[in-house]
């Protein structure tokens, strides 16, 4: 077992509890997706539904979000490693040879898994981008919009992103800072707006005939369709858990930073402002010669048409400018989700790199940023590809979206199924929050990922077509990592399962030494 170089350079911790926190939060970023996934949640055989699918969403998120605060809790010295780290040291704490065994196959599988989240995941925020500033570009010069120019936009923001992951946490979190105010201050304008607006025009006909009425479900399929669409919107709050290398009190701050950050953006923001929008919503709304929520569903950018009927009705006929500024904040908040979700990828690629799981160049460190620069280059070209894919049709964009959501439902599940493993016979455990919560939030992952891929190739057309080729790249993926598993195994003889003697072999002195994505050891003891 290979020890820690003391040259070596690691990652130096700077973040407090506010750090975590807003880093987690600007990957969720109610005010990105509000405009980004409105239009496909206003499907008009659902719609009605789409408060208490963010409801739900929201909860399913909160008991995933428990487990990986237990977890966070029990492993504070995972470092980068997040759910990768995890997953080993929840099997290696058993006494057994028959559970540890299977200690770096699990392991594995988590981290490979993951990489179809964070590594695509960016992608699709280069994407989002690329529309988004065409539309904004679109509202002054018509004539924009050519494939190359639209590429050229995703380009140009994947290296963005890339460049102010590459100086640091500390300057992202900054960043992050300023990206969530502002976001906030907007998404809270645009929201009493909104509830403003229908109580000075009483006389319009609402879709929804009250307040009750927004919030309730009012069919079971349709709110199961929704459900699918919202949980998406609810994903980043672990991201906090791939910085305890960079937390200066990870066993504190990490598991309370995973519930903020969900509570603060979702709990609070996207319930208000899914609110306003759906009590916004009426029939002398007009778009593509439709009105109300088939008005929605036909348009490029509902939020930008809600913001000008709401700007020239209230704010002096200034609608274009209050449209314009509000798709400004959207471009900012999507840099705030792009650049946490790039730094928590690349930081399960460091730990994995560092472990020698995937090649050792991917466990290097800036010298001066103590940043893992390798990855954060690699995958902001990565993005750049996957962004100018997906920019170029929706069915591009729909197939890349799709492959993260697998990714990320795949990941979700088997990191509540660890907290269940790593709290097995654990003395004193809350029985509540390690096996009933993350339970819960196993099954529901799973049934989510279920929903969204039956809904998808049900609906039939290319939404079928595009199912199925993400399924079929996942799939792909996933194999490709075993094979990747037994090529190792059969050039270097790293055993897939570990040995009998491999818990014995880690012994030193009185504890047991994981090394893993980690800056930090794992003992035996709790």
């Amino acid at each position: 077992m290979a020890t820690q170089n003391p040259s070596e350079v690691k990652m130096v911790p700077t973040l407090g509890l506010t750090g975590v926190t807003i880093n987690a939060m600007a990957l969720i970023a109610p005010g990105a997706f509000l405009w980004t996934t409105y239009q496909l949640q206003a499907n008009p055989s659902s719609a009605m539904n789409m408060w208490a699918s963010v409801f739900i969403a929201t909860a399913i998120a909160l008991l995933t979000a428990v487990a990986y605060s237990a977890l966070a809790n029990r492993y504070p010295e995972a470092g980068a490693g997040s759910s990768y780290y995890f997953a080993e040291a929840s099997v290696l704490h058993k006494e057994e040879h028959r559970h540890f065994k299977f200690a770096r196959l699990s392991k594995f599988l988590v981290g490979w898994a993951s990489h179809l989240y964070y590594w695509i995941y960016p992608g699709v925020m280069v994407a989002f981008m690329g529309l988004l500033i065409t539309y904004i570009i679109q509202t002054f010069y018509p004539d924009f919009g050519a494939p190359w120019q639209e590429v050229l936009v995703c380009v140009v923001f994947a290296g963005i992103v890339g460049a102010i992951a590459y100086v640091g946490v500390t300057g992202s979190t900054l960043a992050n800072i300023v990206i969530n105010v502002i976001q906030i201050v907007a998404l809270v304008t645009f929201s009493v707006l909104a509830i403003i607006y229908r109580a000075q025009h009483p006389a319009m006909h609402y879709l929804h005939t009250s307040a009750l009425s927004v919030i309730m479900p009012h069919d079971l399929s349709g709110l199961i369709q929704q459900s699918t669409i919202a949980i998406l919107l609810v994903v980043g709050f672990e991201s906090a858990t791939a910085l305890a290398a960079e937390s200066k009190n990870p066993g504190r701050d990490i598991p309370r930073g995973v519930l903020l950050s969900l509570v603060i953006q979702a709990v609070v923001f996207y319930f208000l402002e899914y609110f306003a929008a759906n009590y916004f919503i009426n029939t002398g709304y007009h778009a593509a010669g439709k009105t109300g929520f088939d008005a929605a569903f036909a348009s490029g950018a509902p939020i930008g048409d809600m913001a000008k009927i709401i700007g020239d009705q209230m704010l002096g006929g200034n609608g274009l400018a209050f449209a314009v500024i509000l798709a400004a904040t959207v471009v900012i908040a999507l840099i705030g989700t792009a650049l946490s979700c790039l730094n928590t990828g690349v930081r399960v690629t460091y730990a994995m790199g560092k472990d020698t799981e995937l090649p050792l160049v991917f466990g290097f460190l800036h010298g001066k940023y103590r940043t893992p620069h390798v990855g954060v280059i690699v995958l902001s070209v990565i993005s750049a590809i996957i962004g100018s894919y997906g920019v170029l049709n929706i069915d591009n964009l729909t197939q890349v979206t799709l492959i993260s959501n697998i990714g990320t439902f795949l990941l979700y599940g088997l990191t509540c199924l660890i907290c269940i493993v790593a709290f097995a016979g654990a003395m004193g455990r809350n029985f509540l929050t390690t096996f009933i919560f993350p339970g819960l939030g196993a099954l529901l992952n799973v049934a989510m990922l279920i929903g969204v891929l039956y809904f998808a190739i049900a609906g039939g057309g290319t939404t079928q077509t595009d199912t199925i080729i993400a399924g079929a790249f996942s799939l792909l993926w996933l194999v490709v990592g075993f094979a990747y598993l037994y090529i190792r195994k059969l050039v270097k003889g790293i055993p897939i399962l570990y040995p009998e003697d491999h818990k014995a072999n880690l012994a030193s002195d009185s504890d047991i030494v994981l090394e893993t994505g980690g800056d930090s050891a794992l003992t035996s003891g709790d």
